[in-house]
């Protein structure tokens, strides 16, 4: 039987903890599943701007990339987080190649429109090569993917969610799972086990998910509309104990 293909996201937030790198490494590499991981990084971006007092800048949950910015995320995302994300997955015995969405033009981009703020590098997706993928996979080979992305004229940043909901259904995946430092949506202090599309904007609409959840909720809403019968957010114990909370269309 040919097993399934699963996206797995992993947040910035989990990536520069030593002990959580070491359990996600023994989790992909015990996975009965053929991955694809694509990981964040802007908890160590936000740092790295803050030590060379560039002031971090979001609108709607994402970030906004200046020239100068542009510099620090392909050096934090390509480079130190892709590298250590990697190395700890071959550590655990995973066959792991980090790549960008640059290399062999993996995902082209474009500059996200905003009503009112120029979004600079900020990107959103334009297309994916999803053969780039396959062939990896084909080898036996799990993508460890940055979201550096290319544009026509610059790379571009992008947020790490809509990337995956756009590379899951471009490589015919059937899950998806958004690994963050939240167990996955809380509402009045419980987990959600399940959250229908309408729930899930009401809780954008009152607040309930706000900051960085609205772009994990947004493309776990995407992945539905293109097909993936599974999106959950949740975090590293969740994906280990089927836990978290999984998007259904009602």
């Amino acid at each position: 039987m040919k097993q399934g293909i699963c996206v797995v996201k992993i947040s910035g937030h989990c990536l520069d903890d030593e002990l959580l790198l070491r359990q996600f490494a023994a989790t992909v590499a015990a996975s009965d599943e053929r991955l694809v991981i694509v990981h964040g990084g802007g908890k160590e971006i936000s740092r790295l701007q803050q030590q060379l007092n560039i002031q971090p800048r979001y609108v709607d949950g994402l970030r906004v990339t200046d020239a100068e910015s542009l510099a620090l995320v392909e050096m934090v995302l390509c480079g130190a987080v892709n590298k250590r994300l990697v190395r700890h997955l071959l550590t655990a015995g995973v066959d792991a190649q980090g790549l960008s969405g640059v290399d062999r033009g993996l995902v082209r981009a474009r500059q996200m429109q905003h009503d009112e703020v120029d979004m600079a590098y900020t990107g959103e997706v334009e297309s994916v090569r999803a053969q780039v993928i396959g062939d990896l996979m084909n080898l036996g080979v799990t993508p460890v993917i940055a979201p550096v992305c290319l544009g026509a004229d610059s790379n571009f940043n992008l947020n790490a969610d809509p990337v995956t909901s756009a590379i899951a259904p471009a490589i015919a995946a059937d899950k998806v799972v958004f690994i963050s430092n939240v167990a996955g949506v809380i509402v009045d202090g419980a987990l959600m086990p399940t959250v229908t599309r309408a729930q899930a904007q009401a809780y954008i609409d009152s607040g309930v998910i706000a900051g960085g959840m609205i772009p994990k909720a947004q493309a776990a809403l995407d992945l539905l509309a293109a097909g993936v019968t599974q999106a959950v957010i949740t975090d590293l114990d969740g994906w280990r104990n089927n836990g978290g909370t999984t998007f259904v269309e009602t």
